[in-house]
């Protein structure tokens, strides 16, 4: 296992779609294994492939028990209506964050790093990651979704919270 290199905003890779993953080896796994250390040591909800480079469909993604998820070909096959407006921030874009409004709950199908197939349920937090980290494979940053960033002194005093609870 090795810390990848988080890429930020300005690079091409991250603003570019991702290929299908078709090969289950051990470079998969050690692809997944490096996105896991990475993330934890980064102290992040969520890492895609293409965040470190890697222009593959591979998702990690941190659960509501604090379980690491791994997604590979990940597709969001259900999605609430209900929805959530919220801050997000992403390990890309250092120091920024925006206000965004995602679905309650989520359904993902997708792959383990032996190329089963499964689905997995995200709700609240859970299914924003899923959606920010599904964004990432497609080339699209939270800065596109969010209604608004956020300022320094907004982040501060916290007023953007009276801003999500009138939504």
């Amino acid at each position: 296992m090795a810390l990848r290199k988080i890429l930020t905003d300005e690079d091409p890779a991250l603003h570019k779609k991702c290929r299908p993953v078709t090969n289950f080896d051990d470079r998969l796994g050690e692809l997944l294994d490096d996105l896991k250390e990475t993330l934890t040591h980064a102290h992040g909800a969520g890492l895609a492939a293409p965040q470190v480079g890697i222009l593959r469909r591979c998702v990690i993604v941190v659960d509501a028990n604090d379980q690491m998820l791994e997604l590979v070909n990940p597709e969001i096959i259900w999605r609430s209506e209900e929805t959530q407006d919220g801050l997000e921030g992403c390990l890309s874009v250092p120091g920024r964050f925006g206000l965004v409004e995602r679905p309650m709950d989520v359904t993902v199908r997708a792959q383990d790093r032996n190329g089963n197939s499964f689905e997995v349920k995200g709700h609240e937090l859970t299914a924003r990651a899923f959606c920010h980290e599904l964004d990432h494979l497609e080339g699209k940053m939270f800065t596109q979704c969010a209604s608004r960033m956020l300022t320094d002194e907004e982040l501060e005093s916290g007023s953007w919270n009276d801003e999500v609870e009138n939504a």
